[in-house]
């Protein structure tokens, strides 16, 4: 099957806050289609080491990855980044990377595949997941969820105001016939929602919904996040881009929790030295895509891009 040609969001911004020196280490927490590993790999000297992951089996046998396991400086591994610490601890780049970049949600490819059934603009079969050889498909999940947790991962993970309509919607329609496509979950959201917003499919919220409940996005965001205190060198350097509000509030909240003082003593008689505190500093404010970025891959428009630095 034919994927198109992905564009890496903020790519020279991602690889201009990584820092990047001839001898480090560096992860690519989502190889995708190479665009961010490739520009990594090309600064780096033979001392230099880049680790990627990726759990999309088309990503790890695209043609862009042949190419670039021919470079002895990279390597990929067919898994989640949240496998981070161990694959790193393999590698003996535990406490040694000087930069992890994490691109996250899903990719163009992806979602110009109908196969993947990411897509309520294509149709394909209701499946979701980034590695499709192993897990519970959209369809499947669709198919036995009680309803009351159903509304809890539209509203929690989409923000859709109409969760218990749809929810409703989708229990009544699986008593009868099962939803097996995208496209058919599509008009059915579409037929049930009573009004639609400018510019948005009535669907965007509750597909979203899915396949970050589906692939367990968010939980493997957190726990990433925290293995890259263990990962990173002194002065490595933490690059997340995020697509979504929620995945950027994660980050947001992580990045400023590990800031600074972690306790407030307030008045209490405690020593500086026994104060705990933060092992990062957020490095400048955050980053959009430029105009001209956006006229070329308007997908960029959500992104929102952080850095911060061990310290």
């Amino acid at each position: 099957m034919m994927a198109a040609q992905h564009q890496s969001v903020l790519y020279e911004e991602a690889l201009q806050a990584l820092n990047i020196k001839a001898n480090g280490i560096y992860v690519d927490g989502t190889f995708g289609r190479g665009g961010h590993s490739r520009g990594i790999v090309e600064q780096l000297g033979n001392d230099g080491r880049l680790l990627a992951f990726d759990r999309d089996t088309d990503a790890v046998t695209s043609i862009e990855a042949k190419r670039l396991e021919a470079d002895l400086r990279f390597n990929l591994h067919h898994g989640c980044f949240d496998q981070l610490l161990s694959v790193a601890q393999q590698y003996g780049y535990q406490g040694k990377v000087d930069g992890i970049l994490l691109d996250l949600g899903v990719s163009s490819p992806q979602l110009d595949v109908a196969e993947r059934g990411f897509s309520f603009l294509r149709d394909g079969p209701l499946d979701m997941r980034m590695d499709m050889s192993q897990g519970v498909s959209a369809a499947e999940y669709l198919a036995r969820i009680d309803e009351q947790d159903l509304v809890r991962v539209l509203f929690e993970y989409g923000e859709e105001r109409f969760a218990r309509r749809i929810a409703r919607a989708i229990v009544e329609q699986r008593n009868t016939q099962p939803l097996l496509t995208t496209l058919q979950l599509a008009r059915l959201i579409e037929n049930c929602v009573p009004f639609k917003e400018r510019h948005k499919h009535p669907a965007t919220r509750t597909f979203q919904a899915l396949r970050i409940e589906i692939n367990q996005e968010l939980e493997q965001v957190k726990s990433v996040l925290q293995q890259s205190l263990q990962v990173l060198a002194p002065g490595g350097r933490l690059v997340v881009i995020a697509f979504h509000s929620l995945e950027d509030r994660i980050v947001k909240r992580f990045i400023r929790s590990e800031s600074g003082r972690k306790t407030n003593p307030g008045r209490l008689p405690i020593k500086e030295q026994d104060i705990e505190l933060g092992q990062l500093k957020k490095v400048g404010p955050s980053i959009r895509a430029q105009h001209s970025e956006l006229q070329q891959n308007p997908r960029a428009r959500s992104a929102v891009m952080r850095v911060a630095e061990k310290i």
